[in-house]
């Protein structure tokens, strides 16, 4: 089967367009003899006569105005798509897709993914959150963040550099009868907020301090598996509840919850934003990146500014 360049059909169209294979050639930025051989090929190719040609004009056949009517819409839609292509490379648009935990897409949302969102207002972000670890070149996404330990050892990672830790937390009104609990293992004498991790287990409550590391099964009259919910139950006093520090900070601050055991819940394993080499990457694409960068060195405030 023949195949035809894309200089040949734009060829025919220039021709068409400018009247001349003189003036298509100056158009397309090629030598008149070029352009001519481009044509004569394609004639050739195709067995049929495409251009009535004189000294003094030229115009197409019978089977050149078919042809020229049936390639032009299509020709056209293909240098559109290019142009799409190019102006992507250019300004930031398009759509980029980050797969997260659910935790660490909290974490980055204001700071990061709403800071790029003002700057870069023709971008869409489609954030997809789930519990398992993905491939995230295999499902199609641009970006993954997870914390460090869970990277990927042959993606290319920035560590987002912001203090994680976990919080231990209750209501006020939770502790007015109860004395507050001064080592891990008083908990177990507590009701607290279980959460089920998404392959269906309980998740157990860490803890660390001088050396000593703690996993504990808790007790309580609720099992749930998103922290929002947990978060609404503790705060009206169904228990203790465990925390990512940056999902209660608020609360913690407003007085809504009381923070334990803070001595026992060290910094964790810093997140990454992580991907895969990028050759010709989107403009929407390198910005994010460069972002992130600034992000964790420090040069943007964390308020999403």
């Amino acid at each position: 089967m023949t195949r035809h360049s894309l200089i040949e059909l734009e060829a025919v169209l220039a021709i068409v367009r400018c009247g001349s294979f003189r003036a298509a050639a100056l158009d397309l930025g090629m030598s008149t003899t070029a352009i001519s051989n481009a044509v004569g090929k394609l004639e050739r190719q195709l067995d049929v006569r495409l251009f009535n040609r004189t000294t003094r004009s030229v115009s197409l056949t019978y089977a050149g105005r078919i042809f020229v009517a049936q390639i032009k819409p299509s020709l056209e839609g293909i240098q559109k798509a290019m142009n799409t292509a190019r102006s992507q490379q250019e300004t930031p648009s398009g759509i980029l897709r980050i797969n997260a935990f659910a935790t660490a897409a909290r974490e980055i949302m204001a700071p990061l993914v709403l800071g790029y969102l003002k700057r870069y207002p023709q971008v869409h972000i489609d954030i997809v959150t789930e519990g398992r670890l993905v491939d995230v070149v295999a499902a199609g996404f641009d970006l993954g963040v997870r914390s460090a330990d869970l990277v990927p050892s042959d993606a290319i990672a920035i560590p987002l550099g912001q203090m994680r830790r976990m919080a231990v937390a209750a209501s006020p009104a939770f502790f007015q009868s109860r004395a507050i609990p001064q080592v891990p293992q008083d908990l177990l004498s507590y009701p607290c907020v279980r959460v089920r991790l998404p392959n269906g287990a309980l998740f157990r409550w860490r803890f660390e301090k001088g050396g000593e590391e703690l996993q504990l099964d808790v007790e309580g009259p609720i099992t749930l598996d998103e922290a929002s919910l947990a978060r609404i139950a503790v705060t009206n006093g169904v228990g203790i509840g465990y925390f990512m520090e940056t999902d209660v900070r608020e609360d913690i601050a407003a007085g809504r919850l009381v923070r334990i055991l803070k001595d026992w819940t060290p910094p964790l394993v810093p997140l990454c934003l992580y991907y895969y080499n990028r050759r010709n990457s989107s403009a929407a694409f390198q910005a994010f990146i460069a972002l992130a960068r600034d992000f964790a060195a420090g040069r943007l405030a964390h308020s999403g500014d």
